[in-house]
């Protein structure tokens, strides 16, 4: 039985959803609910799972699409390739396509957040060209500038060069240390979900596209002006929901947004660490509820 088999809840996220194509890649997606359109971008190194325990919430009042970028969960995990932001940002564009949406809400996190700025930088430099426009768009905790983003040492050191030798140490005792110190000292994940991360993680041999992955800490640094840019002259509603407790993007990443995001719309979760969708998903949703209205984009299509 492969590592995934091994967990009924794994195999039924996966077998809830599709695979399609997209550039000769094999992307796992996974669409339901009725509604205003919701795009879901996760994070690293985890994968569309991250929306489960949100999942019965989003569907019964959007129609959500959520997949998994490349190099992480169900999708391809292609060696020696250069991941980069921009093409992770093609296949959110073309994953809505294929599902026929042209504009929808999106609702991203951590690595997510990052994609989700390069497509709000599209959209600004060529409104008229927008692949996808996104009306409202939710961010979660994430690295949204590069001076406040606190890597841990385990992931500077994965996204220097010893980082394909490092890649191969790794083991699911020190990975589940390394995720345990981003959540909330009191909403800890179980170690049946710890389990679950490091399988998908495995899944396809995907520790070895870590290193590779984790470029998108230095491309920040380089895009910085865009990215941040994008977040500062938008004409898309924009919230932030933000757990304070988190090590890496926490409280001091949120005043780091009051500072420089126009009319922040902050909601502030002050017992909550990395994955607000995981550790309080009833609050994350009511945030979302309340910052994404029926009336702003099309439902059909």
């Amino acid at each position: 039985m492969s590592a995934i088999g091994r967990f009924p809840a794994l195999r039924a996220w996966r077998d809830a959803g599709e695979f399609i194509t997209v550039r000769g890649r094999r992307i796992y997606c996974r669409r339901a609910g009725t509604g205003p359109r919701l795009l879901l971008i996760h994070g690293f190194p985890t994968s569309s799972v991250d929306w489960a325990p949100m999942w019965p919430m989003l569907i019964s009042r959007f129609d959500v699409l959520a997949f998994d970028l490349l190099g992480l969960g169900f999708s391809d995990k292609p060696h020696g390739h250069r991941y980069r932001v921009r093409e992770q940002a093609d296949l959110a564009e073309a994953v809505a396509h294929h599902h026929g949406w042209r504009d929808a809400f999106v609702l991203a996190h951590d690595y997510g957040d990052t994609v989700a700025q390069e497509l709000l930088a599209r959209s600004s430099e060529n409104p008229a060209q927008a692949v996808l426009r996104i009306p409202r768009l939710c961010l979660l905790n994430g690295g949204l500038f590069p001076e406040t983003h606190r890597a841990r040492l385990i992931q500077r050191l994965l996204a220097s060069p010893l980082g394909p030798g490092l890649a191969g140490l790794m083991n699911r005792r020190s990975f589940g240390r390394n995720l345990k110190a981003l959540f909330s000292p009191t909403r800890l994940p179980d170690e049946t979900a710890i389990d679950e991360y490091w399988a998908l993680l495995q899944y396809q041999d995907g520790v070895r596209a870590v290193p590779s992955l984790l470029g998108y800490m230095a491309e920040r640094q380089r895009e910085r002006a865009r990215w941040v840019g994008a977040l500062q002259t938008t004409e898309t509603a924009l919230r932030l929901v933000c757990g304070a407790v988190d090590p890496v993007s926490g409280l001091h990443m949120a005043e780091r947004y009051r500072e420089l995001v126009p009319h922040a719309d902050i909601v502030l979760l002050d017992d909550v660490g990395h994955f607000p969708q995981l550790e309080d998903p009833a609050r994350v949703f009511a945030a979302v509820a309340g910052f994404f209205p029926g009336d702003e984009t099309p439902t059909s299509g």
